[in-house]
């Protein structure tokens, strides 16, 4: 299978499993990675990675993509795998790609769809386009442009440097590095904290700037059930026993 999906209580996993392929997308991940998403709409947020540990995804798969000729039928490529990109952005919970291996090409612009990206210490990331005379074609640069600013968005597609983790991590394009031998377990334990119904409700107000009101209710809605009330008695009563 092109894509497996995992659940894990409240958290799916989606994993891109082509490693003999480092994990490039054809035209029949695009297809699985659709019915992957229709699967877990419900879930209460999303893991997008890689099979192995060598690449996350490296980019289209430039093998089966060569059939594409026209400009009509790249123009439709595009199209199809932004629309799956775009449905990474539109997802109600966090989305999380963890980097298990180096990104490249499409691959960077798969994992910018991502809210949060958590990588293993040794990846390389790079939007190395250029190598092939194209430009990113699923909706990368605009994202980069928006995590990194428009200047070293531009820097980094327009000379396809590689960036290390660390490297990535300074300018704001991944937001956790790990060691290797703490990375599955790290990405894990960050993911289900943010499989909640509160984490959906924060990724709301950071992402789609709603009114005061909106915002207001979103809190009221969670400041009157049972679990805050019996939080904050926990809270008070560990407060109280520091005070003795």
């Amino acid at each position: 299978m092109d894509v497996e999906l995992e659940a894990d209580g409240d958290l799916a996993i989606i994993t891109v499993n082509r490693p003999n392929r480092r994990n490039a997308i054809a035209p029949d991940t695009m297809d699985a990675l659709d019915k992957a998403l229709d699967a877990a709409a419900d879930a209460a947020a999303l893991v997008v990675t890689g099979a192995g540990d060598r690449a996350f995804v490296s980019g289209g798969d430039l093998k089966e993509l060569a059939a594409i000729r026209t400009l009509e039928d790249a123009q439709a490529m595009a199209l199809r795998m932004r629309g799956i990109c775009d449905r990474l952005v539109a997802f109600p919970g966090p989305v999380i790609a963890a980097l298990n291996g180096s990104a490249f090409g499409g691959g960077s612009e798969f994992a910018t769809a991502a809210d949060i990206r958590l990588a293993a210490h040794d990846i390389k990331i790079a939007f190395n386009q250029r190598e092939l005379a194209i430009i990113p074609a699923w909706g990368g640069a605009e994202r980069l442009s928006r995590l990194v600013g428009p200047s070293k968005a531009l820097l980094l597609v327009g000379t396809g440097a590689a960036l290390d983790a660390e490297q990535a991590e300074r300018i704001g394009l991944v937001d956790r590095v790990f060691p290797r031998a703490e990375f599955d377990e790290g990405w894990r334990s960050i993911a289900r904290s943010l499989a909640t119904g509160r984490a959906r409700a924060i990724k709301r107000l950071v992402t789609r700037n709603p009114t005061n009101e909106e915002a207001a209710l979103a809190f009221a809605q969670f400041w009157v059930t049972q679990e805050h009330w019996d939080a904050a008695d926990e809270m008070a009563e560990r407060m109280m026993n520091r005070g003795r």
